[in-house]
């Protein structure tokens, strides 16, 4: 895989586009992104956007989560649920996000949304007490780019289909890009991610990888 370790300018890898605005497209990167130079291959998130929660082991209450949903605005990765302080039939708790953090804070039984995620999470017939918590596994970002990587998880990252145009910052935020999306040149050593996958899917939409 060619990764770039050189700042690269703006359009700087193209060698020729289509005439008019036909190579390139309008589109959105993904929170969690990182920081990405112009470039970069990309690959448009298509598994929906979901939110499975799991248990930590060794709590003590027996309330779960429910009501979940997810917005594009929520970065994919595990969001953890800890109780920051007990109480009986209820209590309050803290969601850090796979950033490391704190999107909020809220109380049991209440709905909670913050940080891309909603939910409730339901008292049981034991209560919740200090420490105890919760792991959420979400996929976010339908519809979004991240960074192409032919290994990742199968949620469309596996193919890539666009290539950054111009350095952006999506480490924490949802960010508006340009990219190229079809029917370019472009030149092998100023792409960051390209292997041959990634350049075989390049050469589907009619976008020439020149050593």
């Amino acid at each position: 895989m060619n990764i770039k370790t050189e700042g690269v300018h703006a359009g700087e890898f193209l060698l020729s586009e289509a005439n008019g605005a036909r190579s390139r497209a309008n589109i959105v990167i993904s929170a969690g992104s990182g920081i990405l130079a112009a470039g970069t291959l990309l690959a448009l998130l298509t598994a929906a956007n979901a939110l499975v929660s799991t248990a930590k082991a060794g709590n003590t209450g027996n309330g779960t989560v429910g009501s979940a949903t997810v917005t594009t605005a929520a970065i994919t990765g595990t969001y953890v649920v800890e109780i920051t302080e007990a109480a009986a039939n209820g209590g309050k708790f803290e969601v850090i996000n796979p950033l490391g953090v704190s999107v909020g804070t809220g109380t049991v039984g209440t709905a909670f949304t913050g940080g891309g995620i909603s939910f409730t999470l339901a008292d049981g017939a034991t209560d919740f007490v200090l420490g105890d918590g919760f792991n959420l596994a979400v996929k976010a970002g339908l519809g979004e780019y991240t960074p192409y990587d032919d290994d990742g998880t199968d949620d469309g990252r596996r193919t890539a289909s666009a290539i950054l145009y111009a350095g952006v910052d999506a480490t924490t935020d949802d960010i508006g890009a340009a990219a190229i999306v079809r029917d370019a040149e472009v030149i092998e050593r100023l792409l960051t991610g390209l292997d041959d996958n990634g350049q075989a899917d390049l050469a589907a939409l009619g976008i020439v990888v020149r050593h």
